[in-house]
């Protein structure tokens, strides 16, 4: 079973602001990845089908699936950890989450579901879909 990472995802109010950094990376305006301090020690576990779960004001509102983890260093000469996406942005069901530092690991068991295609919360504001998921409503 896969094991995920989630992140807050800073500097992006709206999965479209993500939506656009993807379509700029594929232009070859920006990289498909983020680079972060920490290498998970459970990589082999992520690589099996794992993804990033971005937290985007105080909800988890989509996935990227993680093509890989790569040990890189910065130009202070300490070791980081480049995360690899995949260029497909995945919706899952809005789920709170409170502020955190870093990235965490997360469960297949404890990852939000996706969203089907046709599905209602997919067809709603993004704003609507936040309003009924803090009501519990969604």
């Amino acid at each position: 079973m896969a094991l995920h990472l989630i992140k807050l995802c800073v500097g992006v109010s709206e999965v479209s602001e993500l939506r656009q950094w993807v379509r700029d990376a594929r232009k070859g305006l920006d990289s498909l990845d983020h680079t972060t301090r920490m290498f998970p020690k459970r990589g082999d576990e992520i690589l099996n089908g794992g993804s990033l779960y971005w937290v985007i004001r105080g909800m988890i509102l989509c996935r990227q699936p993680i093509a890989d983890l790569v040990p890189v260093k910065g130009k202070d000469g300490i070791s980081r950890c480049r995360i690899d996406f995949k260029a497909r942005i995945v919706p899952v069901w809005p789920t709170p989450r409170r502020a955190f530092q870093g990235w965490r690991y997360l469960s297949a068991e404890d990852a939000p579901a996706d969203l089907k295609k046709g599905a209602t919360a997919s067809e709603m504001d993004e704003s609507m879909r936040r309003e009924l998921s803090a009501l519990g409503l969604l």
